[in-house]
């Protein structure tokens, strides 16, 4: 069968970026530079977003500023227990525990963590706040006059970041456990109270040789969650 214009152009480039694109749990050190990061910045700005309104604001560390903030968000979660801005999932049930626990094990097994081990499935639960050794991180806010649809759109931003990432060969690590410290991140970053903490993301150079960064989650067919109505 003969390739059409979809099969080699742009589509094709945004599906294997999608399909490529993968959770980061490891960097290297290497500092990601400030034009590159700036390029990264320009594409997710062209995000839509309702009535244009494009509610992300965006605080991003570098150097020893991520390091500074590493440090000083480890030290606040052995204090502090979690208060998120926006509701985490009541409930995993069904399916969506399913997904959620192939993923788990997938993740303990590649650094081989023995189902029951709860001690270093907590030690790597804390890899969240130590940013996975990255030399960057993003906290995206929205306002919170704009309530849940401020926050949509700041997910439709994330997308265009991470594909973004993707595409300059960069890993990210999208976390919203650096949201369940949301009045924590405020302080540190002199965020205003009118603004929302919806997510963080961890990025620079991903480790090619860590295990951790080997693994590939799945993803649904259609048929599981499509309806067609003709």
């Amino acid at each position: 069968m003969a390739q059409t214009d979809h099969d080699t152009g742009d589509f094709a480039t945004l599906q294997r970026l999608a399909d490529d694109r993968w959770t980061c749990r490891q960097f290297t050190p290497e500092q990601v530079d400030r034009a590159t990061i700036e390029q990264l910045l320009t594409l997710a700005q062209r995000t839509p977003s309702w009535c244009n309104t494009q509610p992300w604001q965006v605080v991003i560390t570098s150097g020893e500023g991520t390091d500074r903030f590493r440090k000083e968000l480890l030290a606040h979660i052995q204090t502090s227990g979690s208060t998120p801005d926006f509701d985490f999932p009541a409930a995993y049930e069904g399916v969506y525990r399913d997904r959620r626990r192939a993923c788990g094990f997938q993740l303990y097994d590649s650094v081989g963590i023995a189902k029951g081990d709860h001690e270093k499935t907590m030690r790597q639960m804390v890899r969240n706040f130590e940013l996975f050794d990255a030399p960057h991180v993003a906290i995206v806010t929205s306002e919170a006059d704009l309530g849940i649809y401020g926050a949509i759109d700041c997910g439709l931003w994330l997308e265009s970041f991470l594909l973004g990432a993707q595409a300059l060969g960069l890993g990210a690590a999208p976390q919203a456990a650096l949201a369940s410290y949301s009045p924590f991140l405020r302080d540190y970053f002199a965020i205003p109270d009118t603004r929302k903490v919806v997510f963080g993301v961890s990025f620079g150079h991903p480790d090619p040789t860590h295990p951790i960064n080997t693994f590939r989650t799945a993803r649904a067919p259609l048929q599981d969650q499509i309806t067609w109505h003709s």
